[in-house]
């Protein structure tokens, strides 16, 4: 049994997901959003994040996380503030030992609704499906648990191309 972590970044709300995997059953664990001040210098709202998904990681001990990759919008400077929020996310876990594995949104979408233009109430409806114990409270969340189980599904993939990488480096 693993436990996961998927984080969905963002400046104003962070969702965050993590469930149990033992390689082909789910199990929904918790789920809630980091809502730093809006108020606050960015300063501060990152230390929030930062805190926020520490205290997370702490209390529910995963041994793995995923985060979502940023997408560049029109606004360049929107785009900036969230790779910052995308930083502070990506330093948490690993500040703590984790494993980080990183999933563009379109995987995400296409892993658990099947197609990789997803909507959100697609998103929402699906992890309804998938984790039937799981109450969501925002799309914050499902999208957080769809992180979580996107690396669920892509883990051994990922961890065997990890290990073949590492076989070639020592040859």
């Amino acid at each position: 049994m693993i436990r996961i972590i998927g984080i969905d970044p963002g400046l104003r709300r962070t969702g965050w997901g993590i469930v149990d995997s033992d390689g082909v059953r789910l199990c929904h664990v918790a789920a809630g959003v980091i809502t730093p001040p809006t108020d606050d210098d960015l300063a501060y709202r990152l230390r929030a994040l930062f805190e926020g998904i520490t205290s997370v990681i702490k209390c529910f001990l995963p041994q793995e996380a995923a985060v979502e990759e940023t997408f560049v919008n029109d606004n360049p400077r929107s785009t900036l503030k969230l790779g910052q929020a995308r930083g502070t996310v990506l330093l948490a876990p690993a500040m703590l030992g984790l494993r980080i594995a990183e999933y563009t949104p379109n995987l995400i979408k296409k892993s658990i609704t099947g197609t990789g233009h997803a909507e959100k109430q697609q998103m929402q409806a699906m992890i309804g499906f998938l984790l039937p114990k799981a109450t969501v409270g925002s799309a914050d969340e499902a999208d957080a648990l769809a992180i979580a189980i996107t690396h669920a599904n892509h883990r051994s993939s990922r961890t065997l191309a990890i290990a073949g990488a590492q076989k070639t480096v020592r040859a």
